[in-house]
């Protein structure tokens, strides 16, 4: 049975498959896209716990966390924490909104979750991609 959401589903992956060293894979029975295999960039949810919601979880500072909530509520929320308060650094953001995605905004919300969490080499490789446009 198809997905909700496997057309969302695509473009996260080209958007998020696209940043240097970004790899997917399944954790916690969500497809993960992983820096370097390890650390986390974001998950993609497709009815997560039967929420009927298609959204996005990745890693935002606390301002960046207030900002977006405070900008837009109904786009944007906290994920609930896990027991070991991993999430408690996250924003969420629905996919599913009525009308399409604002893909440039997950492309640099994804960008900015990358920027916090890449190691340097990686950020240098992704800046020098900006300066040569490949």
């Amino acid at each position: 049975m198809a997905r909700m959401g496997s057309r969302e589903l695509g473009r996260v992956r080209e958007i998020a498959l696209a940043l240097p060293g970004v790899s997917e894979r399944r954790s916690h029975g969500a497809p993960c896209f992983f820096i370097r295999q390890k650390t986390p960039l974001c998950y993609y949810h497709d009815n997560h716990r039967g929420d009927g919601r298609i959204s996005i979880w990745f890693p935002a500072s606390p301002d960046l966390q207030d900002a977006m909530l405070r900008i837009d509520a109904k786009r944007f929320f906290r994920p609930a924490q896990s027991r070991s308060g991993v999430f408690s650094n996250w924003l969420g953001l629905f996919l599913d909104m009525a009308g399409k995605p604002d893909w440039a905004e997950v492309g640099h919300v994804l960008e900015r979750a990358y920027r916090a969490q890449a190691p340097k080499p990686l950020i240098a490789e992704l800046d020098s991609r900006f300066r040569t446009g490949k």
